[in-house]
């Protein structure tokens, strides 16, 4: 018998046995002692690694605590009896040549929303995007938006079709009048009439509704007092939904409540917070707190709020990660979704997207006491 522990000797060489036992020995314990060594490296890796994300709140964003995970709505029903996806891909500031790579990886990862703008100058890249990913047309929510140059009712539907064009699409899930400012054409001086008096272009969008090219109509940076003005005249088709600013620095309550009484859905861009914000809100006290106890990150948290107060969520990124852990969506528990409502409630609102100024106006567009 023969093995790595033992050789057999002859009589002459037993003088040297107990040495060469004690090198075999020794030459075992040193295998077996880095063997334990590197295991218990490694495993204070793992341990390490897991405390770090646990603290960060950044853990896959797929997987989540099962019993979060979610009896908040996939969908809305809008009046027309259409269904709207309640996570969407923002599509707002996304440049062009990385607006297609994140539609396609949104589509992939299972988003079925796109909301974009003329706007915004990507639609093309949207639209080919869109066709490229196979998904059929009619799986897709894709919403646009009627720029305030266009507001003439006969200048309407040739802003429609090149939208249409650009996105190559024959119709759209929702068309909404970007801003509640009317410009005259071609300008940004601000027409005043159709700006008072938001009926004709409402009619003009209702008419393209029964023509099949849109299948839903809606409003976007509407306060109360302006749907008001809309709604005062006889509508064929009520407003689907509002698109407006919503996030921890500006929750807007009163709206969310008003517009709930009204049966009015409300869609939340921004929703982390404008640009320079998002870095303060997930850093916001009670959203880390929420995010530790868990186990999902602050944008899941934030995101799962909205859905929970209602709202149909609109997270914009062209980074493939985040808009993976941005479709994640988690049925936060009454008593945490309570403290971070009233946490976000309890300031003072800071809104950031005004253009008032910034159009020359002498009001401020969102001041509910303006005469329309």
């Amino acid at each position: 018998m023969s093995s790595f522990f033992y050789k057999p000797l002859a009589a002459d060489e037993s003088g040297e046995l107990f040495e060469e036992t004690r090198r075999r020995r020794t030459h075992v314990k040193k295998i077996l002692f880095h063997f334990v060594a590197v295991a218990a490296f490694l495993y204070g890796i793992y341990l390490g690694t897991s405390g770090l994300l646990k603290l960060s709140g950044k853990r896959r964003p797929c997987h989540g605590p099962t019993n979060l995970n979610s009896t908040l709505p996939s969908h809305y029903t809008l009046p027309s009896g259409d269904k709207i996806p309640t996570v969407a891909l923002g599509v707002w500031q996304a440049a062009r040549g990385e607006v297609g790579a994140a539609v396609s990886s949104a589509l992939k990862v299972g988003y079925r929303h796109i909301d974009g703008a003329w706007a915004y100058g990507n639609e093309a890249e949207v639209g080919q995007a869109v066709k490229s990913s196979g998904i059929p047309r009619e799986d897709i929510w894709i919403t646009s938006k009627l720029w305030n140059t266009f507001h003439a009712p006969e200048d309407i539907e040739p802003a429609l079709d090149d939208t249409l064009t650009k996105l190559d699409t024959p119709y759209l899930d929702l068309y909404l009048i970007h801003w509640p400012v009317a410009f005259k054409k071609n300008t940004n001086e601000v027409d005043e009439e159709l700006t008072a008096n938001p009926y004709p272009t409402w009619a003009k969008l209702e008419e393209l509704v029964d023509k099949g090219k849109i299948r839903n109509i809606g409003i976007s940076n509407f306060n109360i007092a302006r749907i008001k003005n809309l709604t005062a005249n006889p509508l064929k088709y009520k407003p689907a939904v509002n698109q407006v600013e919503l996030n921890y620095f500006n929750p807007q309550p009163e709206l969310l409540q008003w517009s709930k009484e009204n049966g009015l859905i409300l869609e939340a861009y921004s929703p982390l917070g404008s640009t320079k914000q998002v870095k303060e809100a997930l850093n916001v006290p009670i959203v880390l707190n929420i995010s530790h106890r868990l186990g999902i990150t602050p944008a899941q948290v934030l995101i799962s709020w909205h859905v929970k107060r209602g709202t149909v969520v609109l997270p914009k990124s062209v980074t493939t990660s985040r808009i993976e852990e941005n479709f994640a969506v988690f049925d936060l528990p009454d008593d945490l979704f309570t403290k971070l409502e009233t946490a976000a409630t309890s300031h003072p609102p800071q809104r950031v997207v005004n253009p008032s100024q910034g159009w020359g106006l002498d009001y401020d567009i969102f001041d509910e006491n303006l005469p329309y």
